[in-house]
C-alpha cells in the first residue's frame, strides 16, 4: 500500500522555489519530487532534514529543496 505524501511549495518574491516533502521515508522524498524538479530546472541547494536519516520506519520525514527557476 502506498503511503500518503504531501509536497508543499513556497515561491519567494525573488522567484526562488522552496519545496518541502512531508510524510516520506528515507530517500523516497527525493524520488517523489524527481520529475517535477527536472521540469522546473536545476536544483540549486538541497537541505535534508534530520528525519531523512532516521530510517524507513519513520513516516514523518520531510525534505526541503531550493530550485533555480529557469
Amino acid at each position: 500500500m502506498a503511503e500518503y505524501q504531501k509536497i508543499e511549495y513556497r515561491i519567494g518574491k525573488d522567484g526562488k522555489i522552496t519545496e518541502t516533502v512531508i510524510g516520506a521515508t528515507g530517500a523516497s522524498c527525493m524520488e517523489t519530487t524527481k520529475g517535477l524538479e527536472q521540469a522546473l530546472g536545476a536544483v540549486e541547494d538541497r537541505e535534508l532534514l534530520p528525519e531523512y536519516y532516521e530510517g524507513e520506519e519513520n513516516l514523518n520525514s520531510s525534505q526541503t529543496t531550493t530550485l533555480n527557476q529557469m
